[in-house]
């Protein structure tokens, strides 16, 4: 194989602080994230006042439904928060239920902008769409062209038309998701068109770990193994803007909204980056965040513009606010210790030192990111006003946070091996895992005995049937 991917050691900075040791720390956040968390996630102040509530008094999801029947706050219907509060109550935490069970790692796990498709990338050459308002039966199986490994990470175009899907290479393949053919291979079946992101010069090492759509549909970015952000003109194809982003390869890049002007990036050289496509000096960040300590794995954006989190390989989620940035990097001593994520465990001396100049809002403990880019999102706005973090996790579980209080208010355990990544239904109490054991699984907010489906404890696994081991991503 021609590509290698850089190593990164981690390690804090020789200035950094260490924390009371034994998991004492205290969880801080940013007064004003958190009350707008609240304003989106309980009860509004007239349903409050009309229900006689006081502010920290819990009100049960039957008085909430009482309330509205008898017009007691005067609107007649609930409030967004008043739906997210009586949602979010009922998180997915039953089951869990088989989706599919396949014969290499599932890496990931995405559902689409409005809940009606599920789609599941496998290690090898395997992409499958499942239609989740039809029992979760196979809507799309796609066998895919050229990849190098594994299916490195996958993106739906707005009108959820066209999937692209990346690989540890330099090309982006999309294909047509909606066509009436159920089987889909390569130029076989059905065209692939590929997408070149590389030069001609780095073509044989290049390898893509982000891959996103514009809101319109219109543009790719990527982020790379060549320390770039690369944004593709699909209309025009070609690439449009390539910029040398960080010092190390970039894993994560994703839009800051609806407008895509602005995009946030985190790089193995553990800074997340903002950047503004309306710039003059397009090819250099309008900011810098610091605060980890190692290389940042997956960013999620809040869609607000202003608030996004990122996971790392320093077993920590955090909270950025991008008003809060720096024009430039602040220096940093070399490191303290040194470590390879893909095969060590984290030092345990390391787990709570500080960043001397940490910049974020707030610090998320207890999953585990080791072996390969694990992913973290915030919950649905529809259902749960965004009020929790979720993440997968390399002990086997996924990890649900309250963002006002940090707290972890469930953990999800069945699987037999790392969950990389795992996806919230945008409208219902839906949540599904993808692991390296090879499920594809699905938690509920209510428990079904008799659906059929349903795993058992004791039957995990922890490798697919069928596994053979060779390399790690």
């Amino acid at each position: 194989m021609g590509w290698k991917r850089k190593t990164h050691h981690g390690g804090p900075c020789h200035q950094e602080q260490s924390c009371p040791s034994h998991g004492t720390e205290l969880f801080a956040i940013d007064e004003e994230v958190s009350h707008l968390t609240r304003l989106k996630s309980e009860p509004c102040e007239r349903t409050r006042a009309s229900l006689y509530a006081g502010k920290k008094r819990p009100i049960s999801t039957f008085k909430l439904l009482s309330g509205r029947e008898s017009n007691c706050s005067g609107i007649g219907r609930f409030s967004s928060a008043d739906c997210s509060y009586a949602l979010g109550k009922h998180l997915p935490v039953k089951g869990p239920w088989c989706v599919d069970d396949m014969d290499s790692e599932a890496y990931i796990s995405q559902f689409s902008a409005d809940g009606s498709l599920l789609i599941g990338g496998f290690r090898g050459s395997h992409i499958r769409i499942y239609n989740a308002e039809k029992k979760w039966m196979i809507h799309k199986d796609i066998t895919c062209k050229k990849l190098r490994w594994t299916v490195s990470d996958i993106a739906l175009s707005p009108d959820q038309r066209y999937l692209a899907y990346s690989s540890l290479s330099p090309i982006v393949h999309m294909v047509d998701v909606q066509n009436t053919m159920r089987e889909s291979h390569a130029n076989i079946t059905q065209i692939h068109e590929g997408l070149e992101f590389s030069n001609d010069d780095d073509a044989f090492s290049f390898a893509i770990f982000s891959v996103k759509f514009s809101k319109d549909g219109r543009e790719l970015v990527v982020g790379n193994n060549n320390e770039s952000i690369c944004i593709y003109d699909i209309g025009a194809n070609k690439v449009t803007e390539r910029i040398h982003a960080h010092s190390a390869d970039v894993n994560a890049v994703t839009f800051a909204d609806e407008s895509s002007d602005v995009l946030y990036s985190g790089s193995d050289d553990s800074l997340c980056k903002v950047w503004d496509r309306r710039c003059n000096k397009r090819g250099k960040q309008v900011g810098v965040l610091t605060g980890h300590l190692d290389g940042i794995t997956f960013i999620d954006s809040r869609g607000d513009g202003r608030y996004f989190i990122s996971n790392c390989k320093d077993q920590t989620i955090k909270l950025w606010d991008i008003r809060k940035m720096s024009s430039t990097v602040k220096d940093c001593t070399p490191k303290a210790y040194e470590w390879d994520y893909r095969w060590m465990a984290y030092p345990s001396e390391a787990r709570y030192f500080k960043h001397p100049y940490d910049q974020s809002l707030s610090t998320f403990r207890g999953h585990s990111v080791l072996r390969t880019l694990i992913r973290c999102y915030f919950s649905p706005i529809h259902s749960t006003g965004q009020r929790y973090i979720y993440t997968g996790s390399s002990d086997q579980c996924v990890y649900i946070y309250d963002v006002a209080t940090g707290k972890i208010v469930e953990k999800l355990r069945w699987h037999g091996s790392i969950i990389r990544d795992c996806s919230w239904h945008p409208y219902f109490p839906t949540l599904v895992s993808s692991s390296w054991d090879g499920y594809l699984v699905r938690w509920e907010a209510t428990e079904d005995d008799k659906d059929p489906s349903m795993l058992k404890t004791g039957k995990q696994r922890m490798h697919p049937e069928g596994y053979t081991f060779s390399f790690v991503f």
